[in-house]
């Protein structure tokens, strides 16, 4: 049995392999994120439309390609290796993932077109329904939202915000409605665009499936950008090991290439060793959550908490090959190394994900122990 790649998914990847490494070398990645300004990734992104980034989950009839999860995966593993800075986890796939899975017939006729298109543009607001910091919630009072939330995934230039109410109701908020505060925040990795939300009495559009009719879009939602976050970790990782390698070989210390001395021999195998068996975790995770499998949050838990930790390795490993300049900002392995460390806490770090597998499993910790 051939456990590989089918040619249609190689030709798939290679398309955006090839585009990415022509039209968006490092250099216009690194111009494209000196600001925080909206319109030269929004152009981006609508290159990565035409090449058909945005439909890739999306139903024929709504305008998109009706590929799977593990193909919007494969996708995501080249922009994770051109470290690319555009919407697509939000825009691509969390927001088709939650509206195929709890939004209405009309609700999707409505939403989806538009998604395929690149005419709209979606943030995602559910952190809190996995991890809360500084008090922050959301919650509907009397049909209205309130609360603060936090690290806001694709918020620059989304045009709505798909907000998770605690763990049930998922709601469509345009992001100019008043009593909405959108505060951009500057992280370290400046590929990806987060805010800060404020809710103050927000009336949304839409509630996605009626009330109350929101928690399997919530799960899957979450399920499916961690393993989007698991096939960028690994892209990324392999670009951080291919420069790694590349230098080795050309950086010359005592009179030999570097590359020749055990010890980077060692780190740069490791590097390897380590990353080689999390591509088939993701490639399982992708399978099992695009199926809707019973197992599906538990084995993407594992997968995104154990992939998030090989991530750390693998960029830290790599920095060091490249002695003292892989610690600066002007070596371009620091934008790879940056990208990795907010994937690695997006949408839940390690030890969130690890918690949540236990309880998943219905493991507690003993009063003695809490």
């Amino acid at each position: 049995m051939d456990f590989g790649l089918s040619q249609e998914q190689r030709q798939l990847q290679d398309v955006f392999q090839r585009y990415l490494s022509e039209r968006v070398p490092i250099v216009r990645v690194r111009a494209l994120t000196e600001t925080l300004e909206d319109g030269a990734t929004a152009a981006l992104w609508a290159e990565l439309v035409e090449l058909g980034a945005g439909g890739v989950l999306i139903p024929t009839d709504h305008g998109g390609s009706g590929l799977s999860l593990f193909d919007a995966a494969l996708v995501a593993e080249e922009l994770g290796r051109a470290v690319t800075p555009a919407p697509f986890l939000c825009n691509a796939v969390m927001a088709p993932v939650a509206l195929l899975a709890a939004a209405t017939p009309a609700q999707r006729s409505e939403f989806l077109p538009g998604l395929a298109r690149g005419a709209l543009r979606v943030g995602v607001a559910a952190t809190e329904t996995y991890s809360r910091r500084e008090g922050a919630r959301i919650w509907l009072d009397d049909g209205r939202l309130r609360g603060h939330a936090l690290m806001v995934a694709d918020a620059l230039g989304a045009d709505v915000f798909l907000v998770a109410a605690g763990d049930a109701d998922l709601l469509w908020v345009e992001a100019s409605t008043p009593g909405l505060e959108i505060a951009p925040l500057v992280a370290v990795d400046r590929t990806r665009s987060l805010a800060e939300l404020t809710f103050d009495g927000v009336e949304p559009s839409a509630i996605l499936g009626g009330p109350s009719g929101g928690r399997d879009g919530i799960s899957r939602m979450l399920d499916a950008g961690r393993v989007m976050l698991c096939a960028d970790l690994v892209g990324a990782c392999d670009a951080m090991l291919e420069q790694a390698v590349r230098y080795a070989g050309q950086r010359k210390q005592f009179g030999r290439v570097v590359g020749s001395f055990q010890a980077v021999k060692h780190l740069c195998a490791e590097m390897a060793a380590e990353l080689e068996p999390s591509r088939s975790l993701y490639w399982y995770a992708a399978h099992v959550a695009g199926e809707g499998a019973p197992d599906a949050s538990l084995v993407v838990s594992h997968a995104k908490a154990h992939i998030s930790e090989i991530g750390s390795f693998v960029a830290r490993a790599a920095t060091e090959v490249h002695g003292g300049i892989g610690f600066t900002d002007e070596q371009n392995l620091h934008v790879w190394f940056k990208r990795i460390g907010l994937d690695r806490q997006l949408l839940g770090g390690p030890d969130v994900l690890r918690e949540r597998a236990a309880q998943l499993q219905g493991w507690e910790l003993p009063p003695a122990a809490i």
